[in-house]
């Protein structure tokens, strides 16, 4: 018996093959939502997954204006942050992340509340801060990725 034909191949950085994903948010949980989001981001749907190569896809996300979130976790759940300094700790709510994703000033692309709770879901190095530059989410239903030819997935049919 040949030994050598049942090698297992290990993907690459250059043997990966990323694709463009467009979601559309419209009455999506958030949570829910953004779990698969990162299995996305993370390359997890994939069957040449492996956890120490950027092998996911790069992910566009629709009308977040429209994401939902149950009960009074719009205004009652709070996110800290820590600057480092005395008196630097600050709370924010979705609420007041989503009033900033209309911010003129922040890059197109980035929305602070998926960021936040995308972020909270993959690995905490160096490949986590790589992945999570892969997702764009705009308010609207317009977006600047049409060169990439994004494929149009449902959301709801992945596991």
């Amino acid at each position: 018996m040949d030994t050598l034909s049942y090698k297992t191949i290990t993907p690459n950085a250059n043997s990966v093959e990323h694709q463009w994903v467009l979601i559309d948010a419209t009455g999506q949980h958030l949570g829910r939502l953004c779990s698969k989001v990162a299995k996305i981001l993370r390359g997890k749907n994939k069957p040449s997954y492996s956890p120490n190569v950027e092998c996911g896809d790069n992910v566009i996300i629709i009308n977040a204006d429209k994401v939902v979130l149950t009960g009074k976790k719009m205004t009652d759940r709070t996110y800290y942050t820590f600057s480092g300094y005395p008196g630097g700790q600050r709370e924010l709510t979705p609420e007041v992340l989503m009033k900033k994703s209309f911010n003129k000033h922040l890059k197109p692309g980035r929305h602070p509340l998926f960021i936040k709770v995308v972020k909270g879901m993959l690995p905490k190095n160096r490949l986590g801060s790589r992945l999570i530059e892969n997702m764009h989410v705009y308010n609207g239903p317009e977006h600047p990725h049409q060169a990439q030819e994004p494929v149009v997935i449902d959301i709801n049919t992945i596991k």
